[in-house]
């Protein structure tokens, strides 16, 4: 091909992109991209409108679902800690339904989005095992119920009252205040005291006094304390007893039922008074000295 053809050709193609640069600015064809744009943003803007009354006739429902629930849940014999993690549930689940709506609604495929939501989720929980651990540690705290909402409960150095049972952690609050969250998985694993399971509980108070002391009178002065005490159960046994032959001491052990609300406040004034009895009588309350005799 000679250098004729080649511009030829060159000017053959120059006329074909011209006509089709042409065609594309042309009246009708910018008027038909124009009805185009303006009908795709009627489309998005109306899709738009719809998801925004889905999304907030949808929250209005889930609230009022969530506060039918928990009415119906709480009028049960339910523990109060079951009833807020079935509550919690169903929320995740009512707003979980709502985003998917949402989501098809804005024309994507929610089979791909379910696909790629369960991948995530499968990754996540690779990377969460120990929340998952929690997860599923709160499950069996509400299955078995080792305690509820409202109890005193003694967890390794932790004690408190149980103030809420959430999916991932135990609320503890303690005497002076103190809230203290401890890991359900955790929890379900270990030995839990739980004082407040029961209405009554025994105070057992130790207290040595020196070997020549007089051990009848020290005991009759400690049942009189005992007696004397508003908080203590009379229709429950009254003990006094010695507890031991110690090194420097004889100890004495008390032993007295209180209603489970009143035993700090009773065990502290049991305590107070012990000490005060014992120095208005000479009773001996032994410490750790050192005697040295010189010869």
């Amino acid at each position: 091909m000679g250098f004729i053809g080649l511009v030829a050709d060159a000017a053959t193609t120059i006329q074909q992109e011209t006509g089709e640069i042409t065609r594309f600015f042309s009246i009708a064809h910018v008027k038909q991209l124009l009805n185009d744009l303006g009908n795709w943003s009627v489309s998005l803007i109306g899709k738009i409108v719809i998801v925004v009354l889905i999304w907030f006739i949808g929250k209005k429902i889930i609230r009022v679902l969530d506060k039918l629930v928990k009415k119906m849940l709480d009028r049960s014999t339910l523990d109060k800690g079951v009833v807020n993690f079935v509550v919690s549930v169903l929320k995740f689940v009512m707003y979980a339904i709502l985003i998917m709506i949402v989501v098809d609604k804005l024309g994507f495929q929610t089979t791909s989005l379910l696909t790629l939501f369960g991948s995530a989720a499968l990754a996540i929980g690779m990377s969460l095992q120990g929340s998952l651990s929690n997860f599923a540690g709160g499950i069996l705290i509400l299955i078995f119920k080792p305690f509820k909402v409202g109890d005193y409960i003694i967890v390794g150095t932790n004690e408190g009252t149980v103030k809420s049972i959430e999916i991932l952690y135990t609320r503890l609050v303690t005497i002076d205040n103190k809230v203290v969250m401890l890991p359900n998985g955790s929890l379900s694993n270990s030995s839990i005291v739980n004082v407040g399971a029961e209405n009554t509980r025994r105070i057992d108070i130790q207290i040595g006094i020196g070997y020549s002391s007089d051990i009848p009178k020290a005991k009759k002065l400690l049942e009189q304390v005992i007696n004397s005490e508003k908080g203590i159960l009379k229709d429950k046994d009254i003990l006094v007893v010695v507890k031991s032959l110690d090194e420097s001491c004889v100890t004495l052990e008390t032993r007295a039922w209180v209603n489970t609300a009143d035993y700090w406040n009773v065990r502290f004034n049991l305590l107070e008074r012990y000490k005060n009895i014992f120095d208005e009588n000479g009773i001996e309350i032994p410490f750790n000295q050192l005697d040295v005799h010189m010869k």
